[in-house]
């Protein structure tokens, strides 16, 4: 925005600012970042060698784009931080309800301020954020919710249906000069989707037959989920093709990724006097959770395992070991492997089960999450001797766990078990090793060696008792 802001289309000019259309705008921007080495969309992680440089291709080469993707794959993120390449401040005629452009208005409100007023048309400037349009593709949306409709109020008023003054824009016109987006493509109505042919093909919208022309400047863009094709309905071929790029999205591709798009998002209890701590072999529980469940049969993998899995399974499992902080007068918590159950609730509605037999989702799901513990158990804990600590159980020790269990209980089976002692240290190296840390990291030795065959397990409820198997 130029210095001081131009208040009228007079003083626009004089400071020598251009219009650009809003593809060449984001564009530049995009540029810019690309050649400073600065990330193009940053928060978006696992994405840098796949779809961000296919989205930096569309975006230079101008292309309306249509993202495609099962459900939670950062499709709606992605496109909302696009926003972002739009220039800050954006001049508009005053009162424009499509942000006319001052130096070519497209409403016939705009363009007769500007006949009538010349270089003393009053200038507003709108931000970024005013430059974005959202809609949700649903069954019942309208050409009226999308390009406009006649105001009834505005003919009651005393204008002639055929003034062009008395028509109410839709979104897509609002969104004049900056990017639209619809979620879930598919899902409108056909006949909707032909009325977008005009807007992507001609840029312009037309309303009720009226001869109306609105060379509307959008970038547009869509998401929509593969299956959506089949099931729900399918974007229809001549609007397909109007799109520049189709990009694919996917998951992340390893856990790391995983965790590190979980620790972004996650919100930590807001409880006043317990201090939350995530030990490193418990975050990696619940990718690897996430992980397993995408590739397990019995698992839909059509319809996708979102990362809101492994974010809801985090604070669960975060909110699980306050609640025993609490209840227990501890000023720190940490998860447990027996709070591994709390699971259930932040799971079940996230993953879709598909079995031939009478296999329930909550044993799909306790398949998943043992495969889990296995795996973290075998990469964290891989070449520590267990002799010594198997030798121990074999003479007839016995150790009692549980999520209601006091932290300090579990010092008392360090004690007892010396060589428990250097699995546990080896679990923390580099962490913290509170009390609450090293009953996760006692629990997770004991639930390893009972998974791999090693130790016998008698569980019932949260509790849970381990002993020799001989």
């Amino acid at each position: 925005m130029p210095t001081p802001r131009p208040e009228n289309l007079g003083q626009l000019r004089d400071s020598g600012w251009r219009s650009v259309p809003v593809k060449d705008e984001i564009c530049r921007n995009a540029a810019a970042r690309i050649a400073a080495g600065e990330p193009l969309l940053p928060g978006i992680l696992g994405f840098e060698d796949t779809v961000l440089p296919q989205l930096e291709n569309a975006l230079l080469a101008g292309h309306d784009v249509i993202l495609l993707g099962e459900r939670g794959q950062a499709k709606t993120r992605i496109i909302r931080s696009l926003v972002a390449l739009l220039d800050e401040w954006a001049p508009v005629v005053a009162g424009s309800e499509i942000n006319d452009d001052p130096y070519a208005p497209v409403s016939r409100a705009a363009r007769d301020l500007v006949a009538e007023r010349g270089d003393g048309t009053p200038i507003t400037w709108v931000g970024r954020a005013a430059r974005f349009g959202e809609k949700l593709a649903t069954p019942d949306t309208s050409i009226a919710d999308l390009i406009g409709e006649v105001d009834p109020i505005r003919v009651a008023e005393g204008r002639y249906l055929s003034d062009e003054l008395t028509l109410h824009y839709g979104l897509v016109p609002r969104t004049n000069r900056g990017i639209f987006a619809i979620n879930e493509l598919p899902d409108l109505a056909e006949r909707i989707q032909v009325g977008l042919l005009n807007v992507l093909e001609e840029r312009d919208v037309q309303v009720r037959g009226y001869k109306v022309r609105l060379p509307l400047d959008v970038f547009l863009v869509a998401s929509a989920n593969p299956e959506d094709y089949t099931n729900r309905g399918r974007i229809i071929t001549p609007l397909k093709d109007r799109f520049g790029a189709q990009i694919r999205t996917h998951y992340p591709l390893d856990v790391d990724t995983e965790l590190g798009i979980v620790r972004q998002e996650w919100r930590s209890p807001a409880v006043d006097g317990v201090r939350v701590e995530m030990p490193a072999h418990m975050a990696e529980i619940v990718a690897c959770v996430t992980h397993e469940a995408r590739r397990h049969p019995n698992v839909n993998q059509r319809s996708g395992v979102s990362v809101r899995l492994s974010v809801a399974n985090y604070e669960t499992l975060a909110a699980n070991a306050v609640r025993r902080a609490l209840r227990l007068g501890e000023a720190e918590a940490a998860p447990r492997v027996s709070d591994l159950g709390a699971l259930a609730s932040s799971t079940v509605g996230k993953v879709e089960i598909e079995t031939l037999d009478d296999t329930d989702a909550g044993a799909v799901m306790e398949r998943v999450m043992r495969t889990a513990v296995v795996d973290v158990f075998r990469r964290r804990c891989q070449g520590l001797a267990y002799k010594e600590l198997l030798g121990a159980f074999e003479e007839g020790a016995v150790v009692d766990v549980g999520d209601d269990a006091p932290s300090a209980g579990y010092q008392r089976v360090l004690n007892d078990f010396p060589a428990m002692g250097a699995a546990v240290a080896g679990l923390l190296a580099g962490g913290a090793e509170s009390p609450a840390a090293v009953a996760s990291a006692v629990e997770l030795v004991l639930e390893g060696l009972h998974l791999t065959r090693r130790l016998n397990k008698e569980a019932v409820g949260g509790r849970a008792t381990y002993r020799s198997r001989v």
